[in-house]
């Protein structure tokens, strides 16, 4: 088989490449926002509901650490996903493995609403939870790599960096969505709130799977990939070529998504417990916080996304690590003064400052890798780094107990984060362009 990659990014004649492309982007939009509002529900319930509905304990620390638990489960399946719907982007189709990914995160999301609770089944409900939770990891680990794959590569070169960051808005769309839908069922009377009004949000991913699935099914498939079947140029083992080919690639992607996945989870669900439970804030404070912080993350993508393609991602991503650790004990000092509008300042602070290395994800992960293994290399690294991250609200709950129940520690370990992922960032820019070159037909794309 040959080892060659295609240098042309054109889509079939009579096909407007413009329009086609972002068409592309806000289908990648809309399949990463249900993906998120799926995964990030989990997040809020967890912190909410799961730690005492589904585990049976009278220590809340303990609760929280189990349900904490199994919200990293679904991050240690990613590592699955990524592989099994890496190999089928890469010699399938992306457009079809991103139709899979996206019923099985739907449906998954809808039968977790379903479940019967600890009081009624034992412990067959938190063993139910679990796998769900498992089921979910594996399908998102193959969904955003596929996502960014397909927008960059049906992206113009020009304008790579405003397409790029469209699945990255998916994530704000998502914790709006998310986290709006919690605001309002928690509004309800505690009973009814435990009994059936949490699993309403949940419920919810199913209308939301069919605007997604609608939209997916009307793209095309990506013309560099079209072009490797016409060329007989496929892997035939993605992840083992991945490996042996782009290893360093592989782990400088983990490094530069780090922050963007795990900040994102210290700064939200691992906030609402810890002011919830520590700090003894209202619920609907912090989750009103997390909306006002979504919102202002649009924003900050959208910008961030304009500069990658003025200054490069690697550098983008440089500055938005050192931006973040600089702001990491300023952050977690506004949430402990108690006071409302400070508190909402403190979260979204962190939210925009991690969210200018997230802006560039797209880009740089898709120029590490060659494009027969793009989709299993970007799908890798990315969920590598969310590996990590999901058991970022764990540790730091860990933390906290070890440091008294004081922030220090929580606050450390984001600096740690952000360290993590500019010292990414600028090996990036050291890393020899020619995946960003075939990306761009021929044209070496700098700052990678």
């Amino acid at each position: 088989m040959a080892d060659h990659a295609p240098t042309t990014n054109h889509l079939p004649d009579g096909v407007d490449e413009g329009a086609e492309a972002r068409k592309v982007a806000f289908g990648a939009f809309v399949g990463t926002a249900l993906e998120w509002y799926d995964f990030f529900l989990y997040g809020t319930a967890a912190s909410l509901v799961f730690n005492h509905m589904f585990f049976a304990t009278d220590d809340p620390l303990v609760a929280t650490m189990a349900a904490f638990a199994t919200f990293a489960v679904g991050f240690v399946a990613r590592p699955i996903g990524a592989i099994l719907f890496g190999q089928m982007g890469d010699r399938v189709g992306r457009k079809r493995t991103l139709i899979v990914t996206v019923v099985m995160i739907g449906v998954v999301t809808a039968l977790i609403g379903l479940l019967p609770t600890y009081a009624t089944i034992g412990v067959a409900a938190p063993v139910l939870l679990t796998s769900l939770r498992l089921l979910q990891g594996i399908a998102v680990g193959g969904e955003w790599g596929g996502a960014v794959t397909l927008a960059v590569e049906h992206a113009p070169v020009e304008k790579r960096g405003r397409y790029a960051v469209m699945p990255q808005i998916g994530s704000p769309v998502g914790t709006l969505l998310s986290s709006g839908a919690f605001l309002a069922v928690s509004l309800l009377p505690k009973e009814s709130f435990d009994s059936w009004g949490w699993r309403l949000p949940f419920l919810a991913a199913i209308p939301l799977l069919g605007i997604a699935l609608w939209l997916r099914v009307r793209i095309e498939e990506s013309p560099l990939f079209e072009q490797m079947l016409e060329e007989d140029s496929t892997a035939r083992t993605p992840v083992r070529s991945v490996f042996a080919e782009a290893l360093p690639g592989l782990l400088i992607g983990a490094g530069t998504t780090l922050l963007g996945v795990g900040g994102f989870y210290l700064v939200t669900t691992f906030m609402i417990a810890y002011g919830t439970g520590t700090l003894g804030l209202d619920k609907s404070l912090l989750l009103t916080a997390t909306l006002a912080a979504a919102a202002i993350e649009i924003l900050v993508l959208l910008v961030a996304g304009r500069l990658v393609e003025r200054i490069g991602g690697g550098m983008v991503t440089i500055v938005g690590g050192l931006a973040s650790a600089a702001a990491a004990f300023p952050v977690f000092a506004l949430v402990d003064t108690k006071n409302s509008v400070l508190v909402v300042t403190g979260i979204v602070l962190g939210i925009a400052l991690l969210s200018v290395s997230y802006a560039a994800s797209g880009v740089v992960l898709t120029a590490l890798f060659p494009a027969r293994l793009r989709y299993t290399g970007v799908a890798l690294a990315a969920n590598f780094a969310a590996v990590v991250s999901g058991f970022v609200p764990m540790a730091a709950t860990g933390l906290l107990a070890w440091g008294d129940e004081t922030s220090v520690g929580p606050a450390w370990l984001l600096v740690g984060l952000s360290l993590v992922t500019a010292l990414s960032g600028f090996l990036a820019t050291r890393r020899p362009d020619s995946a960003a070159q075939e990306l761009s037909g021929g044209r070496v794309v700098t700052g990678a």
